[in-house]
């Protein structure tokens, strides 16, 4: 039997912007926006108790599944969604994220909290964070 454990981690990620609110909120929530930054969606619901899902992975890899339910939606102002992860069969955490728009006089500030769970070992807050990182680095490139 594996030994469970669980991490728990919070991590802020702030990220600037050279485009509005408005067009940074529309790349969250447009799927064609959002699949040109973030794994394609084989379910999107942008809207309070929608869901997103997906999954995907490296070639002879592990599957990962991204599971989502939208918790909270102020156009241009927030996005909270609580999502679970797993690796192939085995669930690797649990979280809640905040995303947060704030308009600057050059565009906008991205604020991204994530309130995580990392389970049994299988996945590290610091993996994460990395790889939500590369992830908001899409977005600015595609804005």
């Amino acid at each position: 039997m594996n030994k469970r454990s669980v991490q728990h981690s919070t991590f802020v990620i702030e990220r600037q912007y050279e485009a509005s609110p408005e067009q940074v909120f529309a790349a969250w929530a447009d799927p064609s926006a959002k699949a040109q930054w973030f794994p394609k969606a084989e379910v999107f619901e942008f809207r309070v108790g929608g869901r997103e899902f997906n999954r995907g992975g490296p070639p002879g890899g592990p599957i990962y599944t991204f599971d989502a339910r939208y918790e909270d939606i102020v156009p241009d102002k927030r996005i909270v969604y609580s999502y679970v992860m797993d690796m192939d069969e085995r669930r690797i955490s649990a979280s809640v994220v905040t995303v947060e728009f704030q308009r600057t006089e050059t565009g906008t500030r991205l604020l991204y909290t994530e309130q995580g769970a990392f389970l049994d070992g299988l996945d590290a807050p610091e993996q994460r964070e990395h790889g939500t990182k590369a992830l908001l680095d899409k977005l600015g490139a595609v804005l």
